[in-house]
């Protein structure tokens, strides 16, 4: 089986020697989605909310893009500089995804590309 590279100009070009997203049969793998803005390539401003909302905007350009939505993940994994926030992401989430939620793991991490607060990957089970 081969695999597809998913790439889309609605999220942020890949800052480094990786694919946006990569399928093989019916499973998408996303690479992590932090909240550049995929016009200027620049870290969104507005603090951990508005890097958050941006970083989930980009990561359903993505599903889209491999064919699929937000609906299609089956799991997520989201990087944060502080767990502090997490209630946040919690309540961001809700306005993205519904139930049945995908499965998620969070890791606290001292830092992330470009200075990022939040960092959000996904994969996708496409039918």
């Amino acid at each position: 089986m081969t695999r597809m590279i998913i790439s889309t100009q609605q999220a942020p070009a890949a800052i480094g020697p990786y694919s946006q997203a990569v399928r093989h049969g019916d499973t998408v793998y996303l690479s992590g989605q932090i909240a550049l803005d995929p016009t200027t390539g620049e870290l969104v401003s507005g603090g951990f909310q508005a890097q958050v909302k941006q970083a989930f905007d980009n990561l359903k350009a993505v599903c889209e893009a491999a064919g699929g939505s937000l609906a299609d993940c089956v799991k997520l994994t989201l990087y944060l500089t502080d767990l502090a926030e997490f209630p946040v992401v919690n309540d961001i989430m809700q306005q993205y995804f519904t139930q049945p939620y995908p499965a998620r793991a969070t890791v606290g991490v001292a830092s992330l590309p470009r200075g990022a607060l939040f960092e959000v990957e996904a994969v996708l089970a496409l039918d």
